[in-house]
């Protein structure tokens, strides 16, 4: 039998196979067996995701996708698994609960809240609950969801308001300085074709790129920037300028002066994506097995210290959860914000 799914050398792909043939037996359709071990090897989006950006935050020290098939049957009567376990650097060990929903509430039944519930009781472990709502993710005590009629819900804003993965697993927002960004200096060769219509000239010109450099706050150039730190630049959505010479083009792509502000969790996703085929999704499964999810950032943290002192970022903010949770220590000083200003 040849099953016809790509694995790399880091896929516990044996495993997944040895799964998929339990299940269905070694006389089952090749096909079959292979689409099977195909979509265990995509895994299953929301909590590879979530697992990847924790670990690449930097503040995780286990992250465990628990096992949830359980035995005797009536015990789904009484328990739920949740998806996750979890240690964190200023925690002990956590459940997690992985939900990926683009409503602005989120809704749990009773009765699947308090089978939840009664395995963390059972395990004597925090219950949280992490979501995906629209590219952003938040992490949440259990305790802020709130009966409405029936079920149990929390909306997007009161969930950001506690949210736990800032202090948990290390995330943070930031902005690039307005005008920092990339150049390239292009100088023309031969003109290809110039056209002109209502007053407007179009030239297509032969072209070959004399110097490529950097920019740090107000578009000043800059020299000897950290690796890690002109791939920041790679995260943000820049804005193209373009000045035009007898001779060259210069085009520059650069923050502006609006942008809003990035989260980490956010970034690991541009980062990702920068380095594949145009269309091709990220296979989140394949990224937690890796040695680093990416390849092309050594250390996110570093690489913001070090762009908020080189004047690539303008401000680092950390956000603190409305309400402490009691199974983590709480700081003796309580992190502000920092900006180029201040470095």
């Amino acid at each position: 039998m040849i099953l016809g799914t790509q694995m790399t050398e880091t896929d516990d792909s044996d495993r997944l196979i040895q799964e998929v043939l339990s299940e269905l037996g070694w006389d089952d359709d090749p096909k079959k067996v292979a689409d099977k071990v195909k979509r265990l090897d995509q895994g299953l989006p929301a909590e590879d995701e979530f697992t990847a950006i924790c670990s690449w935050l930097g503040k995780a020290h286990l992250l465990h996708k628990l096992d949830q098939h359980q035995a005797p049957s009536s015990s789904r009567d009484l328990y739920q698994v949740p998806d996750l376990l979890a240690k964190f650097e200023h925690s002990g060990p956590v459940l997690i609960e992985v939900k990926s929903k683009g409503k602005q509430t989120l809704s749990f039944t009773p009765q699947y809240l308090d089978r939840l519930r009664a395995y963390a009781q059972l395990v004597k472990m925090p219950l949280l609950i992490a979501w995906k709502h629209h590219g952003i993710w938040v992490l949440f005590d259990v305790q802020h969801l709130t009966k409405a009629q029936t079920n149990l819900n929390i909306t997007f804003g009161d969930a950001m308001k506690e949210n736990l993965l800032g202090v948990l697993a290390g995330d943070v927002a930031y902005k690039i300085a307005s005008g920092a960004g990339v150049r390239f200096r292009c100088k023309k060769e031969a003109l290809v074709e110039r056209e002109e219509s209502e007053g407007t000239v179009t030239e297509q010109w032969k072209m070959r790129i004399d110097e490529v450099g950097f920019m740090i706050s107000g578009g000043e150039t800059a020299d000897n920037l950290d690796p890690d730190v002109t791939t920041l630049f790679t995260t943000w959505e820049l804005s193209e300028q373009q000045s035009n010479s007898a001779t060259h083009i210069d085009l520059r792509f650069v923050a502006g002066d609006d942008d809003g502000m990035m989260f980490g969790h956010m970034a690991l996703t541009h980062l990702l994506h920068w380095t594949l085929p145009q269309g091709e999704a990220i296979n989140w499964r394949h990224a937690i097995r890796r040695d680093a999810v990416v390849s092309n950032m050594s250390n996110f943290r570093r690489a913001l210290e070090r762009a908020l002192e080189q004047r690539v970022v303008h401000i680092i903010l950390y956000q603190q959860p409305h309400t402490w949770p009691d199974f983590v220590p709480k700081p003796g000083g309580t992190p502000t914000p920092r900006s180029a200003a201040e470095s």
